[in-house]
């Protein structure tokens, strides 16, 4: 069986002259990433936060959240998931990608002239097929040997 994707459309070719269309699965996986994202931000701006930025970007890496939380500047890594069932959602967030953050935060400090405390955070959130969501936000959840 060979298959393709064709407008975010998986389409599996069978040869029976039957064809299979099916959504795409990671049409569903960047939608759940959008409400999450949705999520942190009322989060943090009910926490009184001003967020910066959306989805900053610098070379390979992305910022999902730059907010101030008072004068400190916090760069938020979202991480959503619809369970919980195989690890929490932040343990997902390796050492090489805390790297790339950093180099990302590092270039927005440059752009900014900011010179003073910044801060990690990262905001999990599961958001089950039935029920309420989960948010835990962890402060200082991570610091990259600069």
């Amino acid at each position: 069986m060979k298959s393709l994707y064709l407008l975010n459309v998986k389409v599996w070719y069978i040869p029976l002259k039957h064809i299979i269309i099916t959504t795409n699965i990671l049409a569903d996986h960047l939608d759940l990433g959008v409400k999450g994202e949705k999520l942190a931000q009322n989060h943090l701006r009910a926490q009184q936060y001003e967020v910066l930025e959306i989805n900053w970007r610098f070379q390979k890496a992305e910022i999902d959240i730059i907010a101030y939380d008072g004068e400190v500047l916090a760069f938020v890594e979202v991480k959503t998931r619809t369970t919980d069932k195989w690890g929490k959602p932040e343990e997902s967030i390796s050492p090489k990608k805390q790297a790339l953050i950093a180099d990302a935060a590092s270039q927005y400090m440059e752009l900014i002239k900011h010179e003073w405390e910044v801060r990690f955070d990262v905001i999990s959130i599961i958001i089950p097929k039935y029920g309420p969501h989960r948010l835990h936000h962890h402060k200082d959840a991570f610091f990259p040997g600069w």
